[in-house]
């Protein structure tokens, strides 16, 4: 098959790239990330994935535009339920583009990462497949989340600490500090 993979960072791209190349599919990655903030960590992340893909011969596809403002719209006040939206966006988009490039199918690295909601992802990915006449792509790469570290250490690629958005950020970080009486 011909297969888009959404891809959200180089680290999350090698696992299910590898496994995909496995079983002969002919794979090419897009980059659409409108969630990831600052700027500063989704320029790291780019280019993190364009000297990956470089060597690994992954052909790649993304835009100079960084849509985090429309991201920001929609979840502002939605908080809790971000990560619907925020996997939302990047499936349909990566679907439009399997769409118009006659791509057999499309899947995601989010199905990779052991702190997505793989269930949600994949209901998403099944409706948004049906919606666009384009098939969904569902495998649970998770199964190769050491692997995938492991390998993405060994290269010394940049490997961030949280999972993209500003909120995601603050969870990881911030720790509240207890008042004293």
């Amino acid at each position: 098959m011909k297969i888009l993979l959404h891809i959200c960072c180089a680290p999350c791209a090698i696992y299910p790239l590898k496994t995909m190349r496995e079983a002969g599919h002919d794979v090419v990655g897009l980059f659409f990330n409108p969630n990831i903030q600052p700027y500063s960590e989704y320029k790291k992340r780019l280019d993190t994935l364009i000297e990956y893909a470089g060597k690994v011969g992954l052909k790649l596809i993304f835009s100079d535009e960084y849509p985090m403002e429309n991201f920001l719209r929609e979840v502002v006040f939605r908080e809790e339920t971000r990560c619907r939206y925020c996997y939302y966006t990047r499936l349909i988009y990566a679907a439009n583009v399997a769409k118009r490039g006659n791509f057999e199918g499309f899947t995601t690295t989010l199905l990779y990462s052991k702190f997505q909601d793989s269930d949600l992802i994949e209901t998403l990915g099944k409706s948004v497949a049906k919606e666009k006449d384009v098939p969904f792509y569902c495998q649970d790469f998770s199964k190769g989340w050491k692997e995938g570290i492991d390998a993405s250490k060994t290269l010394g690629m940049y490997r961030q600490q949280y999972c993209g958005c500003i909120y995601s950020e603050k969870e990881r970080f911030y720790k509240r500090t207890k008042k004293k009486p």
